[in-house]
């Protein structure tokens, strides 16, 4: 299927390694031009490389272009958008907050949870939604977690702050940009085979006492496709979401999970 997408411009943030390398790579797959944000130059550089040389070395024509820096900071966005004002296409992406308990959390650990999961977000599509809906398309892609939907007790700071942009995006996405050709779509992914899992079996398993593999196959058991996702799959969301054939999708929240939330709504 023909996503319709080549020649644009999009916006990946965290896209070194992970779910938004992911996204990056089916972005590019799709004749996408990519601006690849994280605060890791060299991981960036040799994931941006990786990317290049999967497309025959940019026998496609590709661009890919990329900008190490914390895009939950000002001065990190500032540089984001000397390189390229104008974009097609937007996905947002930022570390998780740390998890515990609610009570050790103090005004700081809140604020900094808020202002990357949620304000950050939201000055990316504050920046860059009018000049889509000049155009005539825009696709704002927000990877959030499935915890929005489900919450857990011990990822409080997310459950907090990536609501809060859910909130928000359903109701800027069926404002007057959805008319424009311009949507914003949320992303909640469950169980990837990432490092961040990969770091949460590690500090899960020496807090239990136990193998790392014996909490990663706890973990896998309790997904009815019985494995954890892989950032290919995420990306091939993703794409679809920013595609041409998606454009009657604005304002959803589109779980990415195996199965694991077993709700009806």
């Amino acid at each position: 299927m023909d996503l319709g997408l080549k020649g644009k411009w999009a916006l990946v943030c965290g896209a070194s390694k992970g779910l938004g390398w992911g996204c990056a790579q089916a972005l590019v797959q799709e004749g996408v031009n990519v601006v690849m944000v994280a605060r890791g130059a060299q991981v960036l550089e040799a994931a941006a490389q990786g990317l290049l040389d999967a497309t025959a070395n940019g026998a496609t024509g590709v661009q890919v272009i990329t900008c190490a820096q914390d895009i939950t900071t000002a001065a990190g966005r500032e540089a984001v958008f000397a390189i390229r004002k104008d974009f097609d296409i937007v996905v947002t992406n930022a570390g998780g907050p740390p998890t515990g308990d609610f009570r050790d959390w103090d005004r700081d650990a809140w604020i900094k949870a808020v202002d990357a999961n949620m304000l950050t977000p939201i000055e990316l599509i504050k920046a860059t939604v009018d000049g889509m809906a000049q155009r005539g398309f825009g696709r704002i892609v927000n990877i959030t977690s499935s915890a929005v939907k489900a919450p857990i007790d011990i990822l409080g700071l997310s459950n907090g702050a990536r609501s809060g942009l859910t909130g928000f995006v359903a109701g800027v996405a069926r404002s007057g940009i959805a008319a424009k050709g311009v949507t914003i779509n949320n992303l909640l992914p469950g169980s990837f085979d990432t490092d961040r899992l990969k770091s949460n079996f590690t500090t899960n398993a020496a807090k239990a006492g136990l193998t790392v593999d014996q909490v990663a196959e706890s973990r896998r058991k309790t997904v009815p496709a019985k494995r954890f996702g892989t950032p290919q799959e995420f990306g091939a969301v993703c794409a679809f979401l920013c595609s041409m054939q998606a454009s009657y999708m604005t304002g959803q929240n589109v779980l990415v999970d195996g199965g694991a939330y077993s709700g009806t709504f």
